[in-house]
């Protein structure tokens, strides 16, 4: 069965005729003999569309239940009874509404997907804000987040606002029709209560249905749609094999070499697309097919995120010749102008150029056809390249190769004097042109070409009568030394560019895997800073390598950010960023890579040759975005440090609200009463009452301690001063409050001292003993030591003493361990009565601060044991970190924390 089409009916805003076209449409269908049926539309209260519903078969809809809602009762498509209908073609309203619970699918376009798939053609509508790609852009101009900037929309039928469909799904329609009026027009008709009720009629005009929302919601859909038609358009010129550029879009494509000039080349293609309305802007790069070029990633790297701010979009393709490769790739985009740059190659390579058909530029010109070209001249125009032709085969060699064309002819001619007296032209000429290849093997190009003119100059002399003279008699013989010359350059030349291509290839080869490496550790967020400097102070063989960032001021001064291996103490002075050793006093063996203005690496150790810089740029663009990612990671990490603080300070606020009201309402009545006139109290009832002041207050102070506490913490703005303590010497103020009998210590005389904070070790311990008392009313509390020895406790390696806080209660279920430990936790959902649960959240971060840890522990037989463990002192002083206020100790006989289990 063929599936059947799909026909969309697009709207700017609601009331623009989206429903009353869709059913003029049925009515036309229907008027040539089609099977038409309305499978679902709502007339919004609209006479003229009401009217239109006349004369089409109506598929009742089903009637669902909805409690609770505004509504009672809804009306959804009857999907089950429109396939059984089975009509030619289906009208379906609202293509994005979302179906009531209970429907067969949640997205009304799914069931139009469902038709479809039965071979039912569908008209349907939808509004340009409900297409997802949109919703975001449409809520900032209407601000529909903010109220209810649409009236109407609701139960009626219409999709609500905040509904989307897929915008590949819209696309997939056979053919989407705009309906369209101005803005103008559709606020008269919603003056004439053609869309809305008199009584929402003035809100809709101030808000949704303002001038301007309207005219930009008009030119978005109207871009949405052309996009849609370019992409028919770009299929059908596929389809079809037409090459030539059809203008119906401005389009501009920039082609980007790879040097620094393509900023400048971007920024003017940007002017000239300012100059039209709604244009697209393209950057090309075309990279060699061979993999070798001069190409700077940190460049195309920049040009790239410009082109991409300026909402153009960045592109690489392969190809053999540049200037064929831009030229196929306009065409295929269907460009309108090409922006390209002066080349940059000097006169004589210029005149050599035009001499073999032109340059890039002069082709793409030449070639473009009715795509207008703009060569822009720029700073580095006729200035040349600026890269070197690297020495492949090493100086050395081709010292070497000098040598032997001087010595290897003469050698040469000397056998032939010894094995062919008679000094046939042919034979000699033969066996100089092996010397020739034989020198240009060793040597490369410039050798051998020597060898050759020495050799032609020998067999002239000892060869070509009149022998033992430089002249020639024999017009043949001139012609055959000649060919003889060109001959030995020819393949001189052809064995120094397959020497130059081998090495370019292991070049490639090796920097391919490398480059393979970076971008598997990228991929995989292995690589770090360091393991990155690492990796180049590997790959190029160097001594060191180092980032530096430059800091702004009076001065410029640059700072070491990381490094790798031996890197000569001192900042990195002034210089250009350019690759080679640096001036003003920079170290020998010094290479620098620019990777932004504020950013260099540098390699210690030796000069890199100009054939290592491709790579070592790529280095540079992979330690750029790895720095990039980690200050996104910092920033991310401190959103979500802020985001949990303002949380936990709203979670604060909420948890204690009764909590902070009681003690408050307890003072207040009593002294309240105290103060009273009417009734006289003894002085048993006064003191009754002064204690009710007292425990309220001592309450209410306990209350507050452990916000602001919780709050520092979160904050992390506690700062614990750390000095070498005993246990037992903060016993008596942690225990002042606790009943008598009800806690043993048994400490042994020979613990050692710990590095802590006073006050806060107080608090842990007043915390943690307190919530004992409460959760293990009938049991003995012991506070039991460690004193070290074989057996003792570490912290990162460093040895720590443990204070041990035993009970014989209820205990904790594993499972709930880890939870005891979050604010705001009581065991079994215990009463407010014993506190927010914020004891052990505060115990456990004053603990963290101090660098210690606190653990909960089943004690044997049943209950809980909590483990306080803190670094040995060693006796010299600690600092507790910058930045951060010290926390005052408690008041002696205050605990800080009641609450958690």
């Amino acid at each position: 069965m063929a599936r059947g089409t799909l026909r969309i009916f697009l709207g700017a805003a609601p009331g623009v005729g989206k429903t009353y076209e869709m059913l003029q449409e049925a009515h036309r269908l229907g008027e040539r003999g089609e099977d038409v049926a309305v499978a679902f539309a709502v007339d919004h209260g609209r006479s003229d569309t009401r009217a239109l519903l006349a004369g089409l078969e109506v598929i009742p809809p089903r009637r669902l239940r909805n409690t609770g809602a505004e509504f009672d009762e809804f009306e959804e498509m009857d999907l089950d009874a429109v396939l059984a209908r089975a009509p030619g073609t289906a009208v379906v309203d609202e293509y994005a509404h979302s179906n009531l619970p209970g429907s067969r699918n949640p997205k009304r376009w799914q069931d139009v997907d469902e038709l479809l798939n039965a071979g039912i053609s569908v008209l349907s509508t939808v509004n340009i804000q409900h297409l997802a790609s949109l919703g975001d852009v449409v809520s900032a101009i209407t601000d529909a987040g903010r109220a209810e900037t649409v009236p109407g929309e609701s139960a009626l039928g219409e999709s609500l606002p905040g509904e989307t469909v897929p915008d590949d799904v819209v696309r997939r329609a056979h053919q989407i029709d705009l309906v369209d009026i101005p803005p103008e027009l559709l606020r008269q008709r919603l003056s004439d209560g053609k869309i809305y009720g008199a009584d929402k009629t003035d809100a809709a005009l101030s808000n949704y249905f303002r001038v301007g929302n309207l005219s930009a919601l008009r030119e978005l859909s109207l871009l949405w749609l052309a996009d849609r038609v370019d992409e028919g358009l770009a299929k059908y010129r596929t389809e079809h094999g037409i090459q030539g550029s059809w203008p119906a879009r401005e389009r501009i494509v920039v082609g980007l070499t790879g040097g620094p000039e393509g900023e400048a080349l971007i920024r003017r293609a940007a002017r000239i697309l300012t100059r039209v309305s709604g244009g697209d802007l393209l950057a090309v790069h075309v990279r060699a097919a061979d993999g070798v070029s001069s190409e700077s990633p940190q460049a195309l790297e920049r040009q790239r995120r410009l082109i991409l701010d300026l909402g153009g979009s960045y592109h690489v393709v392969a190809g053999e010749d540049p200037a064929p490769a831009l030229l196929d790739f306009a065409r295929s985009v269907n460009a309108t102008q090409i922006v390209v740059g002066l080349s940059r190659r000097k006169n004589l390579a210029a005149l050599l150029g035009g001499l073999l058909g032109g340059g890039v530029g002069t082709r793409v010109v030449r070639d473009s056809g009715d795509i207008d070209v703009h060569m822009v001249p720029h700073a580095l125009g006729g200035q040349g390249t600026g890269v070197p032709r690297p020495r492949d085969l090493g100086l050395a060699r081709v010292a070497v190769g000098f040598v032997l064309a001087v010595l290897v002819p003469v050698l040469l001619q000397l056998l032939l004097v010894l094995l062919n007296p008679e000094q046939n032209i042919a034979t000699a000429m033969l066996v100089q042109l092996s010397g020739s290849v034989a020198v240009a093997l060793v040597g490369g190009l410039w050798p051998a070409v020597l060898a050759a003119l020495w050799s032609s100059l020998l067999v002239n002399y000892f060869s070509t009568p009149p022998t033992g003279h430089l002249v020639i008699s024999d017009p043949q013989n001139f012609l055959a030394l000649f060919v003889f010359l060109g001959v030995s350059a020819a393949v001189a030349l052809v064995v120094d560019l397959a020497a130059r291509r081998s090495k370019e290839a292991a070049r490639a080869r090796a920097e391919a895997a490398t480059l393979s490496d970076l971008t598997r550790g990228a991929a995989g967020s292995e690589d770090t800073v360091e393991a990155l400097l690492d990796q180049a102070r590997t790959v190029f063989q160097v001594r060191g390598t180092a980032l530096f960032s430059r800091s702004g001021g009076g001065h410029e001064t640059w700072q070491r950010l990381a490094s790798a291996g031996e890197v000569p103490q001192g900042t990195l002075p002034r210089g250009t960023g350019r690759l080679g050793p640096m001036t003003d006093g920079a170290p020998d063996g010094e290479n620098v890579e620019e990777i932004d203005a504020d950013t260099r690496l540098v390699l210690y150790g030796r000069i890199l040759p100009a054939s290592d810089r491709r790579l070592l740029a790529a280095f540079g663009v992979h330690l750029a975005a790895q720095r990039e990612r980690q200050q996104l990671v910092a920033s991310r990490r401190e959103m979500m440090r802020l985001a949990e603080s303002n949380t936990m300070r709203t979670s604060i606020l909420r948890a204690v609200s009764h909590d902070l009201r009681t003690p408050l309402a307890g003072i207040k009545l009593a002294v309240g009463a105290l103060r009273g006139t009417g009734v006289r109290y003894t002085p048993q009832e006064e003191q009754e009452l002064l204690a009710t002041i007292e425990e309220c207050s001592d309450r209410l102070d306990v209350l507050v301690g452990n916000l602001l506490d919780m709050s520092r913490i979160t904050s992390e703005s506690v700062s614990p001063q750390l000095r070498p303590l005993r246990w037992y010497e903060v016993l008596p103020g942690a225990l002042h409050g606790v009943p008598p009998g009800r806690v043993r210590a048994e400490l042994p005389a020979n613990m050692p001292e710990v590095d802590a904070d006073q006050g806060m070790l107080e608090r842990v311990v007043a915390n943690i003993v307190e919530n004992a008392v409460k959760y293990a009313p009938d049991s003995d509390i012991v506070v039991a030591g460690t004193a070290g020895g074989l057996s003792a406790a570490t912290l990162g390696g460093r040895p720590a003493g443990e204070l041990r806080i035993i009970d014989h209660g209820q205990g904790v279920p594993a499972e709930r361990v880890l939870d005891m430990f979050r604010p705001f936790q009581r065991l079994d959902d215990a009463t407010r009565a014993t506190g927010v649960g914020l004891g052990l959240a505060v115990a456990k971060g004053f603990i963290e601060a101090m660098g210690g840890r606190l653990e909960a522990e089943p004690t044997p037989g049943g209950g809980l044991t909590m483990v306080i463990a803190l670094p040995l002192s060693t006796g010299a002083p600690v600092d507790a970190g910058p930045g951060r206020a010290p926390l005052a100790p408690s008041p002696s006989g205050t605990p800080s924390g009641q609450d958690s289990p």
